[in-house]
């Protein structure tokens, strides 16, 4: 019954555990080395860019490397956890695959669930494909991802291009993603369909040996089935299914900026802050802003640690009420189409344990994020009081390359 928690089932807190991964499996000391430049390849579109190491003259593909994590989100009445696992190998200098095995193990008490339902448990398993291939100064990643839960089942494929120009100071990205999904309920099985259209560009330059910049676009449609069977509304009181638009198109721009600050600080230590801004909106009349700081620094050679902060606030869709007055074509009491905000406080950090350069190095990473959600306009229904949760997320894994 996963499709109670619309927002669950879009993998809105699984994105935000990846993105934490590819922040943190590469922290620049140095935006520029001795005979080399640091390029960032940029992957997912609007969610950023990982910096890899490459030679100015030409492209490297993904170093191999295998990683292995348990994660937690625990919040809202919702708490998932299960394992992950990544293997990446090259096959020669031009081409390396790739694969991941995510699990979700979910228990279901939240808001909508124990107002509507009775909690359920249930486990969400997903498996991913992928190759890379450069082409003298061009890295292309072609992907599949499919992810089966009891009452929806999700097929994604994914194609990248980046390319480095200017010497390597400029990477400059376009992608696409097609996904296919089938909806279902418990007790009558699939019955609808939803397709999922991305494309994404992004450019990052690096305009000293120690700031580097980067500009990401995104525009989304979304056709079929895009609510949830088990979720109902409320019309001046009663309790009425919900009804979504069979269409959306979305909207999304994000600026991000990394810049050394060893030398500012002067203590000897290596040390570096983020900045980064998204703005998303839609025609079901959303606006969105997220801004998230960090700062991360090293201690010694083995151990490095980063904080960071995190707000996001958006408006609510134009067919969203938490009782609506009047009988309208669409109408939803879906939490995540209501206005609200969120403020997250988190930290990483990662040992090297052991390290021999040029052939391996096995790595600790741990990270923890406090989230608080507030809603201006959900109330409720038990208490009658705006409703507001916390939530946890951590994250622990080992990661070796090789």
């Amino acid at each position: 019954m996963a499709a109670t928690e619309r927002w669950l089932k879009a993998g809105a807190w699984q994105r935000l555990l990846r993105s934490l991964t590819r922040l943190w499996r590469a922290r620049p000391h140095r935006l520029v080395r001795r005979g080399s430049v640091h390029a960032t390849r940029v992957a997912g579109g609007v969610l950023g860019g990982l910096m890899a190491g490459g030679a100015a003259h030409a492209v490297d593909l993904p170093e191999d490397r295998a990683d292995a994590m348990i994660h937690v989100y625990d919040g809202g009445g919702v708490r998932a956890s299960g394992p992950a696992l990544l293997v990446r190998k090259k096959l020669n200098d031009s081409i390396s695959l790739n694969g991941t095995y995510y699990v979700d193990m979910v228990s279901n008490a939240s808001i909508d669930v124990v107002t509507t339902a009775s909690p359920y448990k249930e486990t969400r398993n997903e498996f991913s494909l992928g190759a890379d291939y450069v082409y003298q100064d061009a890295l292309i990643t072609l992907g599949t991802t499919r992810s089966r839960e009891p009452d929806y089942i999700s097929n994604t494929t994914n194609l990248d291009v980046s390319e480095e120009v200017f010497g390597g100071l400029t990477t400059v990205s376009l992608g696409f993603s097609r996904g296919s999904d089938q909806v279902g309920k418990k007790d009558i099985g699939f019955f609808d369909v939803a397709t999922h259209w991305k494309y994404r560009a992004g450019v990052t330059q690096i305009l000293t040996p120690r700031w580097l910049m980067s500009a990401n676009a995104e525009a989304i449609s979304d056709a079929g089935f895009l609510g949830s069977p088990y979720r109902v509304a409320r019309v001046f009181g009663a309790a009425v299914a919900e009804r979504n638009p069979r269409t959306r198109s979305s909207r999304a721009i994000k600026i991000s900026s990394l810049y050394d600050i060893s030398d500012v600080v002067g203590s000897g230590a290596r040390h570096s802050v983020r900045a980064e801004y998204r703005y998303f909106w839609d025609n079901w009349a959303i606006k969105a802003h997220t801004l998230e700081l960090g700062y991360n620094r090293y201690f010694g050679d083995a151990w490095l640690a980063e904080g960071f902060f995190r707000y996001y606030k958006q408006s609510a869709a134009l067919f969203y009420s938490d009782n609506a007055q009047s009988e309208t074509t669409y109408v939803s009491r879906n939490r995540q189409l209501s206005a609200f905000n969120s403020i997250g406080l988190g930290g990483k950090v990662a040992y090297t344990v052991k390290q021999v350069p040029g052939k391996y190095e096995v790595k600790l990473n741990g990270s923890y994020q406090y989230m608080r959600f507030k809603f201006s306009d959900f109330t409720d229904v038990r208490t009658g009081s705006l409703y507001a949760f916390n939530a946890n997320v951590l994250q622990l894994f080992v990661s070796a390359t090789f």
